[in-house]
């Protein structure tokens, strides 16, 4: 495969941003949303937020998100990219979505009530047991029905999307085929009709990025691909290891493997010890013991 096919591959760090995260291309982050939202929740204007959070003190652990935005209404949406495996991804979400939850509380008289908090993933692996591509996960009670409907987590797994174009039946299907297969396409398909797709690849075009902004596209592309590559390395060792041993044992020293592996291969990269840690699930101190070895 080239370096650089005719549109941006939205599953790097740049391209992700680019196509979702710049005031240019809001248009399109709204109308993703849009789709996996309840009506009442439907999205007309938002603004995009800082996305880094400290503690509530300096022993604390920061928290960055790929993109925090504040819809019209207050409601703040987490929209995040994920690439790799994370062993404790669903911890992850609930203590990334405590923090738009943390902000909303008021010095002085205040009522306690807070605004929605969505936190949406975008992953390129299988996170639950189930055949759903999407699935929204929000608090329930022992007799099924919603406790409390102002925190909802919704996990897009990519992989699970096998549709093929002649299968295409909804907008949410359409949109999904584009970001999976959006770098492998090399023309826009006849059944893109709808204005805010053909905007969708406007902005994907990798021949309308300046010579600044292909340099960065490009390095994140050699990052990601560098990470696809490690995964896949480490994945069949770990399983082979696994396998020779037959026991638990091995799997778990294949997994800690990939993931000292994918560490390695990401600080490589240039990626910074945070972000490192969160790619990985391993600990800023496991990172830096790791740096200095």
């Amino acid at each position: 495969m080239p370096l650089t096919t005719r549109f941006i591959d939205p599953f790097t760090d740049y391209g992700f941003k680019r196509l979702f995260g710049t005031e240019a291309n809001k248009e399109l982050l709204i109308a993703f949303l849009n789709l996996f939202l309840p009506q009442k929740h439907q999205i007309t204007e938002l603004r995009y937020a800082r996305n880094e959070f400290s503690g509530l003190n300096e022993m604390d652990r920061k928290a960055v998100f790929d993109l925090y935005c504040i819809a019209q209404n207050g409601d703040r949406f987490i929209v995040e990219l994920q690439q790799a495996r994370q062993v404790f991804f669903k911890d992850r979400s609930v203590f990334y979505s405590s923090y738009p939850i943390q902000e909303q509380g008021q010095v002085g008289r205040w009522n306690f009530e807070l605004q929605s908090v969505y936190m949406i993933a975008v992953l390129d692996f299988i996170l639950t047991d189930n055949a759903d591509v999407v699935s929204t996960v929000q608090l329930k009670d022992q007799h099924n029905q919603v406790f409390y409907d102002k925190l909802t987590y919704i996990y897009m797994e990519m992989p699970k999307f096998t549709k093929t174009e002649d299968q295409l039946e909804t907008q949410s299907d359409k949109w999904l085929y584009i970001l999976k297969y959006l770098p492998h396409l090399y023309e826009r398909p006849d059944w893109i009709q709808e204005r805010i797709l053909n905007n969708l690849f406007d902005a994907a075009e990798v021949a309308n990025l300046s010579r600044s902004e292909r340099s960065h596209y490009e390095e994140s592309l050699r990052t990601y691909r560098d990470l696809e590559n490690t995964l896949s390395y480490s994945e069949e060792k770990g399983l082979r290891r696994g396998m020779e041993k037959g026991m638990e044992k091995g799997m778990e020293k294949g997994q800690r493997d990939q993931q000292l592996a994918t560490a390695r291969k990401a600080l490589e990269a240039g990626l910074s010890t945070a972000i490192t840690a969160t790619l990985t699930g391993l600990s800023e101190k496991e990172i830096r013991d790791l740096m200095n070895d």
